[in-house]
């Protein structure tokens, strides 16, 4: 498995060897990982480029770290593609997974201007504010915070957004939804996001921005999300 006349470093083969592991299953979330000295003794390499290997699939969020007790695979992370516009229940089911929607707060209230201005509304005009946080078999994933024009999106109720929104609008409403569009950056959990996400604060979480329109570009929402950079990544796929 290690071929040290080989020019591609060490510890980056032994990187891959886990990762192809990992991924071909034989090496399961939760199972603990042979330990730098094992390793070293094994391939006959030093412990410093084990480590390195390690550290490098641990950026990576293939493995993890419990202080005083090893290292361990991850659970794997659900990729999103960005190429097509889905619910986040539409997007669970449709990897086997079972969605879910913890509401934590439902309430109509008067725009504000920076909300208004993102949903092409008048300032002050009714809207829902939606505060939830959203769970692949029972697992945070994301903490959300939708706006929704109360004036568009008539009779929405907390019983349709533990649901899902987005097959209210389309089959109760007959309101086609056509596209969206995305801003993604990287931060660190806050207080109140380590408590929803059950994160540790400071843990890294991906800031999520988006708008959902309508085919005659029509702004029926505006969402902002922390999701849990552990167990979620975003692939886009372009055309030249």
């Amino acid at each position: 498995m290690i071929n040290k006349e080989s020019p591609i470093p060490i510890y980056y083969q032994l990187q891959e060897h886990i990762k192809d592991l990992i991924e071909k299953g034989e090496l399961q979330p939760g199972d603990a990982i042979t330990t730098e000295r094992e390793f070293a003794e094994r391939y006959q390499i030093s412990r410093m480029t084990v480590r390195q290997a390690l550290t490098q699939l641990v950026n990576e969020g293939y493995l993890h770290r419990i202080q005083g007790k090893g290292t361990f695979v991850s659970e794997r992370k659900i990729e999103q593609p960005l190429y097509r516009l889905r619910s986040f229940t539409e997007d669970m089911e449709s990897r086997g997974l079972k969605p879910g929607s913890q509401l934590i707060s439902f309430e109509v209230i008067p725009a504000p201007g920076q909300i208004a201005s993102q949903l092409g509304i008048q300032e002050y005009a009714p809207i829902y504010e939606i505060k939830r946080i959203r769970l692949a078999d029972d697992v945070p994933m994301a903490l959300e915070t939708s706006y929704i024009s109360a004036n568009l999106i008539k009779g929405l109720t907390e019983q349709i957004v533990k649901k899902s929104v987005y097959s209210y609008i389309e089959e109760n409403l007959n309101l086609q939804i056509d596209h969206g569009s995305q801003v993604i950056e990287s931060s660190v959990a806050n207080e109140v996001e380590a408590k929803f996400l059950k994160i540790k604060k400071g843990a890294p979480i991906m800031l999520i921005q988006q708008k959902t329109f309508l085919k005659d570009e029509t702004a029926i929402e505006y969402v902002k999300s922390s999701y849990r950079a552990d167990r979620y990544k975003f692939m886009i796929e372009t055309k030249r």
